[in-house]
C-alpha cells in the first residue's frame, strides 16, 4: 500500500470543499451560483496543486486526500443527497470513532 503525506494547504482546500458542499446540499437555493463557483475554483486549486505533480495523479490519492480531510479535530464528513421518490433528501454523515 502507497503512503501518502499531504500538505496541510491540500487537506484545507479539500475540507473547504467539502464544507462548501455541505453548505449547497442543505440551502440549494441560497447563493447557488455563487457556491457552484467557489466549488469549480476549489476543485481546480486541489486539480492544480504542486503535489499531484511530484507524486502524481491517481485515484488512490483522491481517495486518502478525503480520507485526511476527514480525519484530525478540523475533518469534516460531506452529507448525502438522495432522491427518495419525491424530493431530494440531505442525510448528515453518520458519526465514526
Amino acid at each position: 500500500m502507497t503512503s501518502f503525506r499531504f500538505p496541510v494547504d491540500l487537506i484545507d482546500l479539500r475540507r473547504r470543499q467539502i464544507r462548501i458542499y455541505n453548505q449547497l446540499a442543505h440551502r440549494p437555493t441560497i447563493g447557488a451560483a455563487e457556491l457552484r463557483r467557489e466549488l469549480i475554483r476549489l476543485s481546480c486549486l486541489i486539480s492544480a496543486h504542486p503535489y499531484w505533480a511530484v507524486r502524481g495523479w491517481s485515484m488512490a490519492g483522491r481517495v486518502e486526500l478525503v480520507r485526511a480531510a476527514r480525519s484530525g479535530p478540523d475533518g469534516v464528513r460531506e452529507v448525502a443527497v438522495r432522491w427518495n421518490g419525491e424530493k431530494f433528501v440531505v442525510t448528515e454523515p453518520e458519526e465514526r470513532p
